[in-house]
């Protein structure tokens, strides 16, 4: 259940209401918006008395929320959460921000130019891989810390700001150290350690849904992030793993508006994994947009018949800036 505090309730009586929850064996959780403030509470609210917490001072209602996840519930916030990666990306607000760049960090000069070819197809992120989980444990697994250098030397560049793949919880200070976006991929959509790790950081999470998770079970992964105190996570639909074969995986376009429905966070769409397809990759952007998507993330290279990893999913910069105009136009049109 979330606690609604009035509109011009004072900061001394949220306390009081984040002392009662505390009273009571539970965990608060303070969410701050627009307009007013609310405080989730975090656990079996059964044992909660919600007449104590109606007749506090400053409160204005006490609402239950059914979902099993709390804070990430669309009842627990009015306004739409937006966040910002970097200095100049904002995700969620009414510009459809592209993040892209090579699946794989392949050396720094290649990335120092893949960074300036995105940015001028104007994209307002800078995706790559400094490590990269394989299914085959003899694939090119990334350049670690140097390619995370690498990517830092690119954003100095550019500007661009920097979304990269972390794996496990003890490189989360070492990823912080260097990116503005911490990227966490389909195989670890359930590695709850790591989800705790970076909900400790104050950096953006882009958190990509499970290939086989359903709605419901992403939501409460992604709980664990934002109940370790992090708020700015980004949801991402990168396609789930179906009996179906003409796509690497099945995207789900509707799952947008519906995680709009269920939660007020961002949601991105990665066409490029959810199609595994390169000519597949622009009307999957267009329709990703259509849906009300609050963002992209797209693979470009420059010579994806040589990418050291998904050459067959990734744009080239030139097809990038083709398809540049008509995004924006219908992210205009579908924002009216």
């Amino acid at each position: 259940m979330i606690v609604v505090m009035q509109a011009d309730a004072t900061k001394k009586q949220v306390e009081h209401v984040v002392y009662l929850v505390q009273e009571m064996g539970l965990k608060d959780h303070v969410i701050v918006g627009t307009d007013l403030t609310v405080v989730a509470v975090i656990g079996d609210d059964r044992r909660v008395d919600t007449g104590t917490l109606e007749r506090a001072s400053g409160v204005d209602r006490v609402v239950p929320i059914l979902a099993p996840y709390k804070i990430a519930a669309r009842e627990a916030k009015e306004d739409r959460t937006q966040v910002k990666i970097g200095p100049d990306c904002l995700v969620g607000g009414r510009q459809v921000p592209v993040i892209a760049g090579p699946c794989s960090v392949e050396g720094e000069q290649a990335i120092l130019d893949m960074a300036q070819q995105v940015k001028d197809a104007g994209a307002t992120a800078l995706r790559g891989g400094a490590f990269k989980p394989r299914t085959n444990p003899y694939s090119f697994q990334g350049f670690g810390e140097d390619g995370l250098k690498m990517l830092a030397a690119a954003r100095e560049m550019t500007g661009l700001a920097v979304v990269t793949e972390v794996l496990t919880p003890s490189e989360v200070d070492l990823v912080e150290k260097y990116a503005d976006c911490f990227q966490i991929g389909t195989r670890n959509a359930q590695n709850f350690k790591l989800l705790e790790a970076v909900g400790k950081s104050t950096k953006p999470v882009l958190y990509k849904r499970g290939m086989s998770m359903t709605i419901d079970e992403y939501l409460q992964a992604t709980e664990y992030v934002l109940a370790s105190g992090n708020p700015n996570v980004i949801l991402c639909e990168r396609g789930i793993r179906t009996f179906e074969d003409h796509t690497r995986n099945t995207l789900s376009i509707s799952a947008v508006p519906e995680l709009h429905h269920r939660s007020h966070l961002p949601v991105v769409v990665d066409p490029s994994q959810g199609t595994g397809y390169a000519r597949l990759v622009p009307p999957m952007c267009r329709a990703a947009v259509a849906g009300g998507a609050d963002g992209l993330i797209i693979e470009v290279h420059g010579d994806p018949e040589h990418a050291m990893t998904d050459g067959a999913q990734s744009i080239t910069p030139a097809v990038l800036a083709e398809i540049m105009p008509s995004l924006s136009a219908i992210g205009e049109l579908v924002r009216q």
